[in-house]
């Protein structure tokens, strides 16, 4: 979820990523024995690649909200296990029972437009090179052709594996028969079903690797990225527009998404209990309301904008990759599985030291790319393993994202992973009060770059500071005030220096329109893109230095110098917020920090709370974490799905009804080719109800786009 290079408001977020498919291919023997053989050799020389090249990263926390918790805010909650998770800088949320029991999903599937897609290079994925263009599809051709793509990988690669698994099935149901007659053994006969079980586990571990499942795959992947061991390409459908092709949550009716409605009657309605009707559409849990929850930062965000508060869907396939990366404005994201096979996440805290130990591991690794390229980390385009992460000391951890669950990423921690085949995922940002400070360090980042923010940080600061009521926490005040005095002190020192110079306060006699401090709104977002900085790309949003010579050229307070060679007396200032009213700010934000201050507080608290250092006072971290014990054993033995996801008569699913009816109807699906072409896939929905074996109704027919081969 972050944005690439420099591009405008209404797109902030249109990544380069490359989308591949799989390129080697191989002549299958026509000799039985001979392609025997070959599997077996496949299979041995995977197993000691795997035991040499193994990545071995410590899984990250997972934790298991109640209902309680499940009909409530999800910054709450996230605020409840920051303490732990934020540590790992990445995290998974686990919904309740009953979560997914009804099938919400409401993406458009079978839609005439069509998104664009990135066609990756995986063996070069490492290089940091702009993706190429994929193909273009619907979400449900695009389904389809991530199907066929991760089948073939598998048929492929992993040829022994659907039969290995009807193996385990029917030894599964012959021990359970057999068991009633063991319960006495002998001395002789224990030692010997010691041995056997000895050599039952290596073979055991032997077939595992010969299984489709994460952990080889995972393994898969990092010798395609590390070692090139073949050419592999794959098509990535990412950032998709959810206004053109819907969110996968269904949209609000109480006026709480950019894009939902708002029904006044159902508005002043208690909220929905768990897992009811309306409960999907007004949750705060739906990516589309998260970013409007009570208390969050960015409800003062009017305007939509792309991947910020508004979701964008992924729709990925076998290693389609989102590489190396932290948020826009060091935001937190959040991250839902709606559909299909498991994304594997690495993530790294969110500390200076850590986020900054990657970033010395990046520029190492690309030095040569980075004296042309310098923000190319920016760019998202490039992959590095955990393992060089974990030379440098780096601490990383990972988690393996499932079908209805959540990923949360903390601020400014970077991230990064891929698909283990078909797959439909959502993602937004948020932010808590919490947040400003780190907005304050990626907006200085950003201006080292000259790049431009997704929105003003300087805007959203002082937004904040005129709703202190929303301020609850006297931390979080305190930190809104430490960023809000470094502002202020900042733009009237710099302000004093310029008039020093010469520069002209043209105040009186130009008229300005005051800033609006109560939202951002469409026409504030418009009037800021108006306002960069040409050194740095800063949004001057207290003022700005002009010159005569241009007419369209300003510059912050900063690097005026960098405008033109023209006289100081030839330049001038213009204010949009004066003095007074920037003073005034910071009176009512410190006396909001004092009303919050605890009563029992002595003049040491500043110190102890806001004094330490980042890992100072942490204890060391357990070498488990919490939830992962329980995670691996709920997804034990799970099978990946990899058919693609075609929703059967949505507008029947949204009800029990509907369902009864549609299993009534006996509706199935059937994959054809037409016309003799075995490229151009199509579903044909057919209705299986009447009585009669020789006749079929037609429902539907969906797709009928051409799918991409491996090659």
């Amino acid at each position: 979820m972050s944005t690439t290079n420099t591009r405008g408001r209404a797109n902030k977020r249109r990544r380069q990523h490359n989308q591949s498919s799989s390129s080697s291919s191989s002549s299958q023997p026509n000799n039985k024995n001979t392609s025997s053989f070959t599997n077996e050799v496949r299979t041995q020389n995977r197993s000691k690649l795997a035991v040499a090249n193994k990545i071995d990263v410590p899984w990250g926390p997972v934790f298991y909200p109640s209902v309680e918790d499940m009909e409530g805010s999800p910054l709450d909650y996230i605020n409840k296990i920051r303490p732990i998770a934020q540590r790992y800088g990445i995290c998974k949320i686990v919904p309740p029972q009953g979560w997914k029991e009804k099938d919400f999903f409401a993406a458009k599937m079978e839609t005439p437009p069509k998104f664009s897609t990135k066609l990756q290079y995986l063996h070069r994925i490492h290089e940091g090179i702009s993706f190429g263009d994929g193909e273009e599809y619907n979400p449900g051709s695009y389904q389809r052709y991530a199907s066929k793509f991760t089948k073939e990988y598998k048929n492929k690669q992993y040829p022994d594996h659907d039969l290995l698994v009807q193996q385990n099935n029917n030894n599964s149901k012959k021990s359970e028969d057999d068991s009633t007659t063991m319960n006495e053994t002998s001395t002789s006969a224990t030692t010997s079903a010691t041995m056997t079980a000895g050599e039952e586990a290596a073979s055991i571990d032997e077939e595992d690797h010969r299984r489709f499942i994460p952990e080889n795959l995972e393994q898969d992947y990092w010798d395609v990225v590390e070692n090139k061991t073949r050419e592999f390409r794959v098509e990535y459908g990412n950032d998709v527009d959810t206004e053109e092709f819907g969110s996968g949550f269904p949209l609000s009716e109480r006026g709480r998404a950019v894009h939902g409605t708002l029904d006044p009657g159902k508005a002043k309605l208690p909220d929905p209990k768990f897992a009811t009707e309306d409960y999907f559409k007004e949750s705060w849990w739906n990516l589309n309301n998260i970013p409007w929850t009570p208390d969050s930062v960015l409800r003062h965000v009017k305007v939509g904008i792309n991947g910020i508060n508004v979701p964008w869907m992924y729709y990925g396939s076998l290693f389609t990759t989102f590489c190396w990366h932290n948020e826009d404005n060091y935001l937190y994201s959040i991250n839902y599985h709606h559909k299909g096979a498991p994304k594997q996440w690495y993530g790294v805290p969110g500390t200076k030291k850590d986020a900054s130990g990657l970033e010395s591991v990046f520029k190492r690794y690309l030095s040569m790319k980075m004296r042309d390229v310098p923000d190319l980390l920016h760019h998202i385009t490039t992959q590095f393993s955990p393992r060089l992460l974990q030379e440098a000391q780096v601490p990383i951890s990972k988690l393996l994202q499932h079908e209805g669950e959540y990923i949360v990423t903390f601020p400014r921690a970077f991230h990064g992973g891929f698909s283990m085949g078909p797959n439909i995922g959502e993602a937004v940002n948020f932010a808590t009060h919490d947040w400003i400070a780190h907005g304050s360090d990626a907006n200085e980042r950003y201006r080292s770059f000259a790049r431009p923010a997704v929105f003003s940080h300087d805007r959203l600061t002082f937004t904040m500071a005129h709703h202190l009521n929303e301020q609850k926490s006297y931390k979080n005040c305190k930190l809104l005030l430490q960023e809000v005095e470094r502002v202020v002190n900042e733009e009237l020192q710099l302000r004093q220096k310029l008039l020093t110079q010469g520069v002209r306060d043209v105040s009186d006699s130009i008229q300005l329109p005051p800033n609006r401090l109560d939202q951002l709104d469409e026409d504030s977002a418009d009037y800021d893109d108006k306002r960069l900085c040409h050194a740095c790309k800063h949004i001057c949003f207290f003022s700005a230095v002009a010159c005569e010579c241009s007419r369209s050229k300003v510059s912050c307070l900063r690097h005026s110098h960098y405008m033109c060679r023209c006289p100081f007396e030839r330049r001038y200032l213009m204010v949009w917020s004066p003095e007074e009213e920037l003073t005034q700010t910071c009176e009512l934000v410190k006396e909001r920090c004092a009303e919050l201050k605890p009563k029992d507080a002595d003049d040491d608290y500043n110190e102890v709370v806001f004094g330490c250092s980042e890992n100072e006072l942490l204890e060391p971290l357990p070498p488990i974490a919490v939830g992962v014990e329980q995670d691996l054993k709920n997804h034990k033995g799970d099978v990946m799905n990899i058919d693609p996801y075609v929703p059967l008569q949505k507008d029947s699913l949204q009800s029990n009804e509907g369902l009864s009816s549609l299993n009534q109807r006996r509706a199935s699906m059937v994959e054809v080719s037409v016309d003799g072409d075995s490229d151009r896939q199509e579903i044909v929905v057919v209705d299986g109800s009447d009585d009669s074996d020789d006749e079929v109704e037609v429902i539907a027919v969906i797709g009928g786009n051409k799918s991409l081969k491996a090659e």
